[in-house]
């Protein structure tokens, strides 16, 4: 079953970009050859498909370090200043205090949470009084970040806008093609099952986008879906309050299984297992972490953007379809 959505899955994929490929060609590389900089993958990942051989992308947060507390290390501030643009995601993502001062001081900044807050600001989520910053774990709304980072491509460099535009059009294309796939996918699994319980708080929109039913996600009871001990930023303590609220949402909708995260210490999911053994409640980790706030190594699955999404959902598919 499982190799079955994988041949249908990369099979999609292979369609899409094929047809991408074929309708806006590859421009040569050129003296004009534009080096950019992004804060994470996600958004790394992107810009390297719009920018095609006209860009240089480098990722300044890479492997599994925390985007939330990543302060700059010997030879950032070099590659920081000599991106001619430099793209983050906002939102509080990225707030170590040196990374946060670079941002503010780069000539060129893209700021996608700012993009967000003026142009989509009823579609972020809000917790504890701080704006989720994990807008990627929604296909369809990290679409919305492609025509900012084309708009800023094509006033640093008028000659690629042609091929800027075209590729951020068909990108587009791709990723709501592939959220409609994999939202079908993932609700295919019953309802009573698709409850989530990760390390942090970084599978709000994924949970609204993928796991709720339409008439959850106008009611607001979406929330129901999805929680986790700790918070947006994955560095708090778990309280013994939040450790008995998170126990009661197991037993409530009958949750066996939780899902760490590749870069997130599980401490926190042992302890919630081991006090639910205490209480003669079985409930386990799934065989696979999920990805949350960054990608899977080079030559995974997960090792893009769109790889990342489907790693999440197949894992998913596959530790519920056994219950």
């Amino acid at each position: 079953m499982r190799k079955k959505i994988y041949r249908v899955i990369s099979l999609v994929i292979f369609v899409l970009f094929s047809g991408c490929n074929h309708s806006v060609g590859v421009m040569p590389c050129d003296s004009h050859t534009i080096h950019v900089m992004a804060t994470t993958s996600m958004l790394g990942d992107l810009l390297k498909a719009i920018g095609g051989e006209r860009v240089v992308v480098d990722v300044l947060i890479r492997g599994e370090a925390d985007p939330h507390s990543y302060e700059l290390v010997k030879g950032d501030d070099e590659r920081l200043d000599s991106a001619d643009l430099l793209v983050c995601t906002g939102l509080n993502l990225e707030h170590g205090a040196s990374l946060q001062a670079k941002i503010a001081a780069h000539a060129h900044t893209v700021n996608i949470g700012a993009y967000f807050l003026r142009e989509y600001r009823d579609l972020l989520l809000w917790e504890d009084g701080q704006i989720d910053p994990h807008v990627w774990m929604d296909v369809s709304l990290w679409t919305h970040c492609i025509e900012p980072m084309v708009e800023a491509l094509c006033s640093i460099d008028p000659e690629g806008v042609e091929l800027y535009r075209e590729r951020g059009e068909c990108l587009k294309t791709t990723m709501q093609a592939h959220h409609a796939m994999l939202k079908e996918r993932i609700q295919a699994i019953p309802s009573e099952k698709r409850y989530l319980v990760t390390s942090h708080d970084a599978f709000g929109y994924f949970a609204r986008g993928y796991l709720a039913t339409s008439e959850e996600v106008e009611s607001g009871t979406w929330k129901q879906r999805f929680c986790a001990p700790e918070g947006l930023s994955p560095d708090g303590q778990l309280s013994v309050m939040h450790l008995r609220f998170i126990i009661d949402h197991l037993a409530k909708y009958k949750i066996t299984t939780v899902f760490p995260e590749l870069n997130v210490s599980r401490d926190s999911l042992r302890k919630i297992i081991h006090a639910c053994r205490d209480q003669h409640v079985v409930v386990r980790f799934s065989t696979e972490p999920l990805y949350g706030d960054c990608m899977g190594v080079q030559g995974s699955l997960g090792d893009t953007y769109l790889g990342m999404m489907e790693h999440n959902i197949l894992v998913l598919i596959r530790e519920w379809s056994v219950l």
